[in-house]
């Protein structure tokens, strides 16, 4: 369907400047970035065949490469660029920044902090987050990143900035690419070892979180720390 064949009111353009862009639909928001058709399809039309590439529909576009974009027909390297520019854009936007004065009271505020960075990752990150004496963090250190579906941890990498920052308290989270935040064995197995060598150094295992995609689990919160 062509967009000019469209009621004017009902025009990606005219709508989102009329009802505001949240009343776009994924496709229309997708025609607006993508811009211009080719001969035989319009905006829309590719952008209901980006939407259709995977069984992930927008979702897809996050960690969608421009070849990809691109296996799309009428889809060329300028098109691709733009969403992926567009969905670069999104994921920076969704990062809470690190603000000079933030604190962790709880294991909610270590996942505000860290979901969007690490829900969608195709490898298992590990990072601490180092805190001072009285909660604020310090920072956010990557500590690892493996494989898909494993990490190999070592306490003197974990704990090494830890030192060197005079951290108080550390707590530490790795995603699960799978989506499911359920703990392994390793996981506690992990955590066990980690806590041991915080009481060491005289450094605080305040928590471990294991993320998923938009859920988490709190090692804390279960009881294993």
């Amino acid at each position: 369907m062509k967009i000019k064949s469209l009621p004017k009111q009902e025009r990606p353009v005219e709508k989102c400047l009329s009802q505001g862009v949240e009343s776009l639909s994924n496709s229309e928001l997708l025609a607006l970035i993508i811009n211009s058709g080719t001969r035989d399809k319009s905006a829309f039309d590719l952008a209901e065949e980006v939407l259709a590439k995977d069984v992930r529909g927008i979702c897809f576009l996050r960690d969608a490469s421009p070849e990809e974009l691109m296996s799309v027909s009428g889809i060329g390297r300028t098109k691709a660029a733009r969403l992926a520019a567009a969905a670069e854009l999104g994921k920076r936007i969704s990062l809470k920044p690190l603000e000079p004065d933030m604190h962790i009271k709880d294991d909610q505020d270590v996942a505000a902090l860290l979901m969007e960075d690490m829900r969608h990752q195709k490898r298992e990150i590990f990072k601490a987050v180092l805190l001072n004496s009285k909660g604020g963090v310090i920072s956010v250190e990557t500590v690892s990143v493996g494989q898909l579906n494993s990490t190999m941890v070592h306490p003197r990498e974990v704990f090494s900035a830890a030192v060197r920052r005079s951290a108080a308290a550390v707590v530490f989270a790795h995603n699960h690419p799978s989506g499911d935040p359920t703990p392994s064995r390793e996981d506690y197995a992990t955590t066990e070892r980690l806590v041991e060598c915080g009481r060491l150094l005289g450094i605080t295992v305040a928590d471990h979180l294991i993320i998923g995609d938009g859920r988490y689990m709190s090692l804390r919160a279960m009881g294993k720390i």
